[in-house]
């Protein structure tokens, strides 16, 4: 994301301020007179050119108040989804399926974010050996992310162990998602390409599918990778130290 420049966040705070105040004041303005309304106005304009600093301030706080606000929305959704996220009989579950903390992870196979933060989540995993892993499919980048998703719910089928290397080939595929690179990740698994075709193709993968997308949506993610872990939502690509916190901070309650 392109930071915004200081002069247009400072802009984007006055107009937040003025447009949240108009609602209050918008009846008691309407019985200044012309003359008064240009005073206020002069006012106004005049203070914040001698303290521009009152704009940052303002902005500061909005952000703040913004993202208090966020995260009290992300944690309301996370609970009311936790069934979605953790039980759902459908997903891929690697790590220590009895472990005491569930990591779930929104992914897809073109993201190179995704796969630079595999190999750390993988050896956190290991290294805890108590942490199980809920792989959720989003394939949001484009028609080959959906076509690799559905073979490897189709891989599924077949096995979770057969998932779980058709999923380690894929993370470990540098280029783009292709057919072949697909058939490559198929073999390296050892998996019935036939049967993966046509297990692809069923109804019962693009619902599932679909259903990771809204649920997605309902957490506000909008991007791969993203973490949950415990009652904390995590976007974007993480070092292990921060996977390790997370776990260790779910695990205490």
């Amino acid at each position: 994301m392109i930071p915004m420049p200081r002069a247009l966040r400072s802009l984007a705070a006055a107009a937040l301020i003025l447009g949240a105040a108009l609602p209050a004041t918008a009846s008691a303005a309407d019985s200044f007179s012309d003359s008064q309304k240009t005073e206020v106005e002069t006012i106004v304009r005049d203070y914040l050119l001698k303290h521009p600093e009152v704009l940052m301030q303002a902005m500061e706080v909005l952000q703040s108040r913004q993202e208090a606000e966020e995260k009290t929305r992300q944690l309301a959704a996370v609970k009311e989804h936790r069934r979605a996220l953790l039980s759902n009989a459908d997903d891929p579950v690697m790590g220590n399926l009895k472990g005491d903390v569930t990591v779930v992870e929104f992914f897809d196979y073109q993201c190179g974010y995704c796969k630079r933060v595999y190999p750390s989540l993988m050896d956190t995993v290991k290294a805890d050996g108590k942490v199980r892993i809920v792989m959720k499919e989003l394939p949001v980048l484009g028609p080959a992310s959906i076509v690799a998703a559905r073979h490897a719910l189709a891989a599924k089928l077949q096995g979770q162990a057969k998932y779980d290397a058709f999923h380690s080939a894929m993370m470990a595929a540098r280029g783009p998602v292709t057919e072949d690179s697909i058939a490559a990740a198929a073999r390296t698994a050892g998996l019935d390409t036939a049967r993966l075709a046509a297990d692809a193709k069923k109804p019962e993968i693009e619902q599932q599918l679909r259903a990771n997308m809204e649920l997605a949506s309902a957490l506000g993610i909008s991007g791969t990778p993203a973490f949950v872990i415990g009652d904390t939502l995590i976007p974007g690509a993480v070092e292990a130290p921060v996977l390790k916190k997370a776990i260790d901070d779910a695990r205490k309650g």
